[in-house]
């Protein structure tokens, strides 16, 4: 199936692929060909697309997936989890938890609920990369 792996900076991939491993809000998903059309949004996780050669393995912050005859992706941001480093994991990690601070500053009680998930989740995503 062909699988497309866009960030606002560039296309990350566009090639076949066996599978994807989708780090979904609601939860982590596998598409394969065929999968039925869905739209997913992500989490702060690792995306992992895999071709008959190998896998490639994608940081991404959030953004959405669209399955159906193709996968796409549009992240937020995504980084290839080899350039991922403590200082880029630390720079998500403070914005993360500004936004919480200016959440609970401004008594926003869904954005409250959004932003300390968000922070949770990259610390999850800190530990899975060794950074915790």
């Amino acid at each position: 199936m062909q699988v497309d792996v866009v960030s606002p900076e560039k296309l990350l991939f566009s090639s076949e692929a066996v599978s994807v491993e989708i780090p979904g809000s609601d939860g982590d998903m596998t598409a394969m060909a065929n999968h039925a059309p869905l739209i997913t949004t992500l989490r702060p996780g690792i995306l992992r697309v895999v071709q008959e050669k190998g896998a490639s393995e994608y940081v991404v912050t959030g953004g959405f997936a669209e399955l159906g005859e193709t996968v796409s992706v549009l992240a937020e941001k995504a980084v290839l989890k080899a350039d991922f480093d403590r200082e880029m994991f630390d720079e998500l990690v403070t914005a993360a938890q500004t936004a919480l601070d200016s959440a609970r500053a401004n008594m926003a009680g869904d954005a409250v609920d959004m932003a300390s998930k968000s922070l949770s989740d990259f610390n999850i995503l800190g530990e899975n990369l060794g950074f915790k």
